[in-house]
């Protein structure tokens, strides 16, 4: 897949906790010159990156993040929130411990509050994979599949791990056709892209592929 194509599937990410505004503003610049699908922003500046991209790149933010164990309430305002400002795309954290105490019906449900929250805009059920075994992970392809959630992530990018080819190819074999994956964590080339897109993933969370590429564009090579 050409590198245009690859970053037309890029959730462009910063979510650090120093990010001020000029770096959220240079990202959300990026990612309109590079044609990227979103922008992803800590949910503090949403109402201000929404104004500022004025539609030409949607605004992506995460709530529960990155510990997940918010309250369900905590998690449904949050998205309301973030709507109501203008963000496009969610993020939510799982509760990972409630997954270990095998909580699966709690989970669904704060799943499809957050995601009625949301109000159609799309939801990622972010599972944090680095954490789960592999019968965890194929149970919460099956909740996030029965929550209607739009995607299923991989990672905050913030614990012990992120993406890996053998996770996305997991997801891929058992989470609902309707049901889309997205890729996050240490994506640093256009080469792991492209092979966590042949193994079916539809969006990548990273923002190496864009520095990769203005690199390029300045001379500097790989």
């Amino acid at each position: 897949m050409d590198q245009k194509k690859v970053l037309g599937m890029v959730d462009h990410t910063l979510l650090g906790v120093t990010a001020a505004w000029e770096d959220i503003r240079q990202i959300i610049d990026d990612g309109i010159a590079y044609g990227c699908a979103s922008a992803c922003i800590p949910a503090a500046y949403v109402k201000e990156a929404a104004k500022y991209a004025g539609g030409r790149l949607p605004i992506c933010t995460v709530i529960g993040f990155p510990n997940g164990y918010s309250t369900t309430a905590a998690k449904v305002f949050e998205a309301r929130d973030a709507v109501a400002n203008g963000a496009e795309e969610i993020d939510m954290v799982i509760h990972v411990g409630a997954l270990k105490d095998k909580r699966y019906q709690a989970i669904e449900d704060e799943i499809r509050a957050v995601h009625e929250a949301c109000g159609g805009k799309i939801l990622k059920v972010i599972i944090e994979t680095c954490l789960l075994t592999e019968e965890e992970k194929i149970k919460m392809c099956e909740i996030v599949t029965k929550a209607g959630a739009e995607y299923i992530k991989t990672s905050t990018g913030f614990s012990a791990g992120g993406a890996t080819f053998e996770d996305v190819a997991l997801m891929r074999k058992h989470v609902g056709a309707e049901v889309k994956v997205k890729a996050a964590g240490g994506i640093s080339s256009f080469d792991d892209a492209d092979k966590f897109i042949s193994l079916g993933a539809d969006r990548l969370g990273t923002s190496r592929l864009v520095k990769i590429m203005k690199n390029t564009d300045t001379g500097g090579g790989y």
